[in-house]
């Protein structure tokens, strides 16, 4: 059976680390769609002009209103792509057969991003200098908090693509952009707010990376716990954050067996 696959990256990725998965997925008879988020990948907007998280997310949702009503979509978001696909699940929960969250964040009516970040902290503080050689960027003056940040080769390295192949590694080095750090909490808990009669009707599915560093399994499953009515959860093992790149050929197998189920 043919189904639409919409491919959303993570933070300071773009369309591009799909590619793997996308041509296994062509492959295989289906209709794949790979989105840049704004200041990502070919995208040209730059990140010092983005104001929002729906500024950032205007493409995938700009993209799911133009789909005609009766189509749906399998959703698809790694990392901070799962922040993303929650968004276009509130807004257009008709469109979509399911929501596949591969090594991501997940938002819910009783999860915020927020508190997720503190988790994530909390958690980080326990090791010295886990951002190791992360850039943070200042657009608006040193004496403000960061507005973006750039993963550095020895951080994506060790922490996101120690399973990956080195070319892979490679490609990513050259191809990330800093992102946005989005530091109007108000704004951006109001701009991403999300419902259980919306959101919460589109069915979902965890996929955990088994040796992910970067998002570590018991933190993925923390997330899932509160994200909300039970939803379905696989793992792939001896993947790493990056688990399109560590193990594409499982992760587009599990997806086609996600899409038939669904």
């Amino acid at each position: 059976m043919k189904n639409h696959f919409v491919l959303i990256h993570g933070a300071s990725y773009g369309a591009w680390c799909w590619y793997k998965v996308a041509t296994l997925l062509k492959s295989a008879g289906h209709d794949v769609t790979s989105l840049d988020m704004a200041a990502s990948g070919i995208n040209t907007i730059q990140v010092q002009d983005i104001s929002s998280i729906l500024d950032y997310n205007e493409p995938l949702l700009t993209f799911m209103e133009s789909l005609p009503s009766h189509e749906k979509v399998i959703l698809v978001g790694h990392s901070f792509g799962g922040i993303s696909i929650s968004l276009a699940m509130e807004r257009f929960p008709h469109k979509i057969s399911v929501a596949v969250f591969v090594a991501a964040f997940v938002i819910s009516e009783n999860l915020t991003y927020p508190n997720i970040l503190q988790e994530l902290m909390r958690r980080r503080e326990e090791k010295k200098d886990w951002s190791m050689d992360t850039k943070c960027f200042f657009f608006n003056g040193n004496n403000n908090p960061p507005t973006a940040l750039l993963f550095g080769p020895k951080f994506m390295e060790s922490q996101m693509f120690q399973l990956s192949p080195h070319e892979d590694l490679t490609l990513s080095l050259s191809l990330v952009r800093p992102f946005p750090l989005f530091n109007n909490e108000e704004l951006f808990l109001k701009e991403s707010k999300v419902s259980m009669d919306k959101n919460g009707r589109v069915p979902k599915v965890f996929i955990i990376s088994k040796d992910d560093i970067s998002l570590v399994d018991d933190l993925q499953t923390w997330m899932i716990e509160r994200s909300g009515p039970y939803a379905e959860v696989n793992v792939i093992n001896d993947s790493d954050h990056m688990v399109m790149f560590s193990k594409p050929k499982e992760l587009s197998s599990l997806l086609q067996q996600i899409a038939y189920k669904y």
